[in-house]
């Protein structure tokens, strides 16, 4: 008896696939998108617990007269309505005029000393691309500032400003002499120099980091053929740097721009609770109408003025400089 092998008819031309296979392969195209999400979610929560919750809290309290009798359980606190706003923005009126003269205040000193600032941070970063002996050390010593604790840095500028002992008018009085008496730095008008000073010297290393990393982009060919058409180095910053620079600067500003419009550590902690007049930011401003009088209801409504006073002027300084890139562009 002879046995033949039955013909292989349907299994060799076609193998279906199984049906967990387009399962997997949707199960890791799912894990694939959602990766990113599950990373960002610890820092999306630690911001809602940090910043948006106490926002929509601080929201709440502008709403609500909130003195001391109420600390306990602001939720009773009773209902002010617009009342605090039109308190905050009534100038003919005490708390009003004191908000406007801070406000003002606080512009002053933000223009000054952003624009301080990138000045600095940018004509070192440009010095600093030649290459010399020593500019690794210059580089980090530059960096010190930057690196150093706010509370350290400022206590140290609160004893060279003191008036008797003080390293300041120990140079500019008993060395040099420019003045008939030692000055007070720390009350009086000569406390707004003393703060510009110091937001200065903290905030411009910051700019110099990143304009020089900026720079780091430029290629030094543009520049070498710059030079053989005989453009000088003013020419070259104003031709070539600059231009090269503009989105690295437009960033920068604005970040200088809500970092010292904001900064409430470095007067807290050069004049203490009570700034002089002439120092008076607004952040600090706010903190002593809240803390001090405890009138939380009305430093909640200047807080949201405050805040949307960013808002806007965010909103118009992106709107413009998206403009300015697509014009640039085009």
């Amino acid at each position: 008896m002879t046995l033949t092998a039955a013909p292989d008819t349907g299994e060799r031309k076609t193998r279906k696939s199984s049906p967990g296979a387009p399962r997997k392969r949707r199960s890791g195209r799912l894990r694939r998108i959602s990766l990113p999400y599950l990373l960002l979610l610890p820092a999306l929560l630690l911001e809602l617990l940090v910043h948006l919750v106490p926002m929509v809290i601080g929201i709440a309290v502008s709403f609500k007269e909130l003195t001391q009798f109420y600390i306990r359980d602001w939720t009773t606190a009773p209902w002010a309505a617009f009342d605090n706003y039109s308190l905050a923005v009534d100038f003919d009126a005490p708390v009003g005029e004191a908000l406007l003269n801070s406000f003002l205040t606080t512009c002053l000193f933000t223009v000054l000393s952003v624009g301080l600032c990138w000045l600095l941070g940018v004509a070192t970063a440009v010095f600093m691309q030649e290459s010399f002996r020593g500019r690794g050390f210059l580089r980090t010593l530059f960096l010190v500032p930057y690196a150093l604790p706010v509370y350290a840095a400022v206590i140290t500028w609160a004893f060279m400003f003191q008036r008797d002992n003080g390293l300041i008018n120990h140079v500019v009085h008993d060395q040099l002499g420019l003045t008939d008496s030692p000055p007070f730095w720390l009350i009086g008008d000569n406390s707004f120099v003393a703060l510009l000073i110091v937001s200065v010297w903290k905030g411009w290393p910051f700019a110099f980091l990143i304009v020089m990393a900026g720079l780091q982009n430029i290629p030094k060919e543009i520049y070498e053929a710059a030079a053989l058409d005989g453009a000088g180095v003013w020419q070259q910053i104003r031709r070539i740097t600059l231009p090269a620079l503009r989105p690295v600067n437009q960033v920068l500003v604005l970040v200088l721009f809500l970092w010292t419009f904001n900064d409430f550590n470095t007067p807290f902690v050069l004049f203490g609770e009570a700034a002089p007049e002439a120092a008076d930011l607004i952040s600090l401003h706010i903190y002593q109408s809240s803390f001090q009088t405890w009138n939380f209801g009305t430093g909640s409504a200047m807080s949201v003025l405050l805040l949307l006073f960013l808002l806007v002027v965010t909103g118009v300084y992106l709107l413009l400089t998206s403009r300015g890139r697509k014009a640039s562009d085009a």
